[in-house]
C-alpha cells in the first residue's frame, strides 16, 4: 500500500508523490514566542514530529522546516507590558518552546528560521507582487490586492462575497477592499523597524512564512502542515501571496491536525480552560502525554480530560509492563524443550511476523497512529498469553520473545514512544501515582514481605488480609513465577 494523505486543499485522500522522488519538503508554522506554549502546540507539534519520523521510516530524505515567528503585535504588547525589549521576550520564549518541545520528546526539524532573521527575502518578495499589480503601498504599509487572485479562499473552501457582506465597518478604509491583508507594516512610534522601499516598519504574519519556507524548500514543495485554526486566514494568505509571485504552485499537500477540546468544550482563556505544556507535564509523565496525542487519529478532535490522560496512562503502562515481562522472561533460567510451542506460541509468531506489514499499513492510511497503536496491543495481548502459559522458554520462544520486543521498539521509534527502560519507566509511574498517597514504598514492601512469609506458611487467611488491606489502599498485588510485584491502581 502506498502511502495516502488527506489533502485539505482537495478535501480528499491522496496517494502522496513528491516533487522530487525519494526526497520531502516539509515545512510546519511554528509559535509566535510571546508566551507558554498550551496543550494545542503540543498537538501540532507532536503530529508532525510523528509525520517526520515516519517519513524517514518509509525511506524518504526529508527536509522539515519548523519556524519561530519573533516579531508580532502579541509580542510587541507583551514586551511593553513587561517593560523590556521586544527581543528578549522573542528569546526567553523561544528557549521555554524549545525546553517544552525536548521534554515531549521531539527531534530537531532539518531548519528553525526565525522571521526577523528574514527580513530581505520578505523584501522581495513584497516587491515583486507590487511589480506585478498583486499588492499595492499606502502610507507606508503594502497590502496584498485580493481581486487579482482569482484561487482565493480555494483551501478553506469560503466564499468571498459573503464574507465582503458580513465584513466590519470599521475596516481600513485605505484598503482597495476589507479582504485585503497586510504584507508589510509601517512603524509606529517606539516600535521595532526594519528598512524598505515604503519606508521603515516590519513584515505582515502571513508573509514571513512564504519568504522562509521558500528559501529552505524552493517555490513548490511538498507538504505544509499546521493546526486546522491556520487554515482561513494564515495559510490561505500563504497560498495567495506565493502562488501570485512566483507564478506556481505553492504547495502539494496540505496537512491539519484537529483541535483539542478541554473536557468536551473548544479550550480558551476567556472560558478558564486553557492549559500551558508546563501545567500539564507537572500532572503527568511526558511520554504519558505523547501517548494520549497519538492514541487518536490526528486530524481528529481530542478531547483533554483528567480521564482520558488516567486512560492513556493505562494504555502505557500495559505496553512497558509487556517489556518488562519479556526482558524477565529472556533472563529466567528455565529453558523448555525446542520449538515454539502451544497455540499461543503459534499466535505470537504469525503477529510477529506480520506486524511491520501491519503497522506500515495503518500508517500509510494518512498516519492513522490509532489503528497502529491497536497493532502494538495485539502483539502484546499474544506476549503476555505466552508468557503467562510457559513455565520455561524454549530457543525459539526465547527468539520469538526477542523480536517481539524489537517490533515494539521499532514501532515506537517513529511514534516517540517505549524509549525508557522499562523497570524505570514503571517506578518513575509508581512515584508519579503514590504522590499525596498515605502509604509509602516502603511499607508496601514489607507488607508483601509478611504476605510472602504468610502464604509460606499456608495462613491463606492472613495473605489474603494483606492482599486486601493494599487494595482497600488503591495498591494491587500481581502475583508471578519470579514472585509478587505491585501497581497502583
Amino acid at each position: 500500500m502506498a502511502l495516502r494523505v488527506y489533502n485539505t486543499l482537495t478535501g480528499s485522500k491522496e496517494e502522496f508523490i513528491p516533487v522530487e522522488p525519494g526526497k520531502v519538503k516539509m515545512y510546519v508554522c511554528g509559535v509566535t514566542v510571546y508566551d507558554h506554549c498550551h496543550i494545542g502546540h503540543a498537538r501540532a507539534n507532536v503530529v508532525f514530529d510523528m509525520i517526520y519520523r515516519y517519513l524517514r521510516y518509509a525511506g524518504y530524505a526529508v527536509t522539515y522546516v519548523r519556524n519561530y515567528t519573533d516579531i508580532d503585535d502579541k509580542i510587541i504588547n507583551r514586551a511593553n507590558r513587561d517593560g523590556i525589549p521586544w527581543n528578549e521576550v522573542a528569546e526567553r520564549f523561544i528557549g521555554e518552546f524549545d525546553r517544552d518541545m525536548a521534554a515531549l520528546g521531539l527531534e530537531l526539524p532539518t531548519h528553525q528560521p526565525k522571521a526577523t532573521e528574514h527580513i530581505p527575502e520578505i523584501i522581495a518578495i513584497v516587491e515583486r507582487l507590487i511589480a506585478r499589480g498583486h499588492a499595492y503601498a499606502v502610507e507606508g504599509d503594502v497590502y496584498f490586492r485580493v481581486s487579482t487572485f482569482a484561487d482565493y479562499l480555494k483551501l478553506s473552501k469560503r466564499n468571498l462575497e459573503d464574507m465582503l457582506a458580513g465584513a466590519r465597518v470599521e475596516v481600513d478604509e485605505r484598503k482597495e477592499n476589507p479582504m485585503d491583508f497586510a504584507l508589510w507594516k509601517g512603524a509606529k512610534p517606539g516600535e521595532p523597524a526594519w528598512e524598505s522601499p515604503w519606508g521603515p516598519g516590519r513584515p505582515g504574519w502571513h508573509i514571513e512564512c512564504s519568504a522562509m519556507s521558500m528559501k529552505y524548500l524552493g517555490t513548490t514543495f511538498d507538504i505544509h502542515g499546521g493546526g486546522k485554526d491556520l487554515v482561513f486566514p494564515h495559510h490561505e494568505n500563504e497560498i495567495a501571496q506565493s502562488e501570485a509571485a512566483n507564478g506556481c504552485q505553492f504547495v502539494r499537500y496540505w496537512l491539519h491536525n484537529g483541535f483539542v477540546n478541554i473536557n468536551a468544550e473548544k479550550m480558551s482563556k476567556s472560558l478558564g480552560n486553557f492549559f500551558t505544556i508546563k501545567e500539564v507535564l507537572a500532572r503527568y509523565d511526558s511520554e504519558v502525554l505523547r501517548f494520549f496525542l497519538l492514541s487518536a487519529h490526528y486530524r481528529s478532535p481530542i478531547d483533554f480530560c483528567d480521564q482520558n490522560l488516567t486512560e492513556a496512562g493505562t494504555g502505557l503502562e500495559r505496553i512497558y509492563s509487556a517489556l518488562a515481562s519479556i526482558d524477565a522472561a529472556l533472563q529466567a533460567d528455565a529453558v523448555a524443550p525446542a520449538g515454539i510451542g502451544s497455540e499461543a506460541g503459534q499466535e505470537l509468531a504469525a503477529k510477529v511476523a506480520d506486524f511491520p506489514a501491519r503497522f506500515r499499513e495503518a500508517m500509510d492510511d494518512d498516519f492513522n497512529t490509532a489503528l497502529a497503536l491497536g497493532n502494538i496491543f495485539e502483539l502484546v495481548r499474544a506476549a503476555n498469553r505466552l508468557i503467562a502459559e510457559a513455565s520455561g522458554l524454549s530457543p525459539d520462544q526465547a527468539e520469538l520473545l526477542a523480536a517481539t520486543r524489537q517490533r515494539i521498539r521499532e514501532a515506537g521509534q517513529v511514534l516517540g514512544l517505549f524509549h525508557s527502560e522499562p523497570g524505570a519507566f514503571l517506578d518513575r509511574i509508581k512515584g508519579q501515582k503514590m504522590a499525596g498517597m498515605e502509604i509509602g514504598q516502603e511499607e508496601i514492601e514489607q507488607l508483601i514481605a509478611e504476605r510472602a512469609a504468610a502464604r509460606k506458611a499456608k495462613d491463606f487467611k492472613r495473605s489474603d488480609e494483606i492482599r486486601d488491606l493494599l487494595l482497600a489502599r488503591n495498591i494491587v498485588l500481581l502475583d508471578g513465577p519470579e514472585g509478587t510485584t505491585w501497581k497502583v491502581k
